[in-house]
């Protein structure tokens, strides 16, 4: 889905944003901050646990608020002790001393740094992020077609076909009446309406009977609620299942048995030689599709000679065409590669 690639990348400049905060660097917020983790505990990145904990003891009974008097002593030690606490949390643990040292080794791996950190900081259970990913890329993708749907009704009601004919069925519904689009009762009722009122009260009449007739096929299809992401996934054993199923159907009926094919199969091989999908096909006219099979085009070398006629008469229509022909003139005169003045 279209959709699913846009939020994953929102969701890495999201990620990136968080990433550069602070002071304009990342690290401000990971670990020790800019300080080193190892050089604030005076131990190296060879220390054993044993070296770290004494070393972080002995900077501990150092540095500890309480043995310090003074107001302005006893915050610098304060500081400097939560500074010592928090490299302790760091290099203490094996995973989190193992995060610590490829951020050391690769200071521009911004993501891999924010997906290590807080994994382990705020112990995010990774199956809470699968699902309000879903759910966030099911809402995405459910508004996006609504939104399709809405402007496909909006580019149909701006059609002066289908707005007259709508109009016409909403006088057949209300009696006969005139262009008002009303009996007396309807007529009544609008002087109470400003001109801006009437006006939206009509199109919204004129929506209403569009999408009661309209029957909008393909990408700009009206949304159900089986589409999205969430329901796809929950039917996806019963659809594999299916899948199966048809598959072992096909092999047995038309692979061994050699029987004819139904309708059915007749247009699936239709659309599978024309490499559409079937919101491609289906968006196709009754009547084309009506067509494909009287001309047997689920058989392969109908298709391909049905495919053949189609390209040549295509190049016909262009070679007739006056803009194509003055196009073949002059690259015939001039070449593709050639500079001229000519006006």
């Amino acid at each position: 889905m279209t959709t699913a690639a846009r939020l994953l990348g929102w969701c890495v400049v999201l990620l990136g944003i968080c990433a550069t905060t602070g002071d304009g660097h990342y690290l401000d917020s990971y670990y020790c901050g800019q300080d080193n983790c190892y050089e604030l505990l005076g131990v190296s990145r060879e220390s054993t646990k044993q070296e770290i904990a004494k070393s972080y003891r002995q900077l501990a009974r150092k540095y500890h608020p309480d043995l310090h008097h003074g107001a302005e002593q006893k915050q610098a030690a304060e500081e400097s002790f939560k500074r010592i606490a928090t490299a302790y949390e760091v290099l203490k643990d094996e995973e989190s001393r193992n995060d610590y040292n490829y951020l050391l080794d690769n200071p521009q791996a911004y993501y891999a740094h924010f997906y290590r950190y807080y994994r382990r900081k705020a112990k995010i259970d990774v199956r809470l992020v699968i699902v309000v990913t879903i759910s966030i890329i099911s809402c995405i993708q459910y508004v996006t077609r609504w939104q399709r749907y809405d402007t496909a009704i909006k580019y149909f009601m701006s059609l002066p076909k289908y707005r007259n004919k709508a109009m016409e069925m909403i006088n057949q519904s209300n009696g006969g009446g005139g262009g008002g689009g009303g009996g007396g009762s309807g007529k009544q009722g609008r002087i109470k309406l400003s001109k801006a009122e009437q006006r939206k009260e009509h199109d919204e009449q004129i929506r209403k009977v569009i999408e009661n007739n309209m029957d909008i096929q393909g990408a700009y299809a009206k949304p159900e609620i089986k589409d999205i992401l969430w329901i796809q996934l929950f039917l996806l054993p019963y659809t594999v299942g299916r899948y199966l199923w048809w598959a072992g159907r096909w092999v047995w009926k038309f692979t061994l048995l050699k029987q004819p094919y139904g309708r059915e199969e007749q247009l699936y091989l239709i659309r599978r030689y024309m490499r559409l999908t079937a919101v491609q096909f289906d968006a196709i006219e009754p009547e084309t599709v009506e067509q494909f099979l009287r001309q047997q085009l689920w058989i392969k070398s109908n298709y391909d000679r049905w495919k053949v006629e189609q390209e040549n008469e295509k190049k016909k229509q262009m070679a007739d065409n006056p803009r194509y022909k003055a196009y073949r003139r002059y690259m015939k005169n001039h070449g593709p590669g050639r500079l001229t003045f000519e006006e």
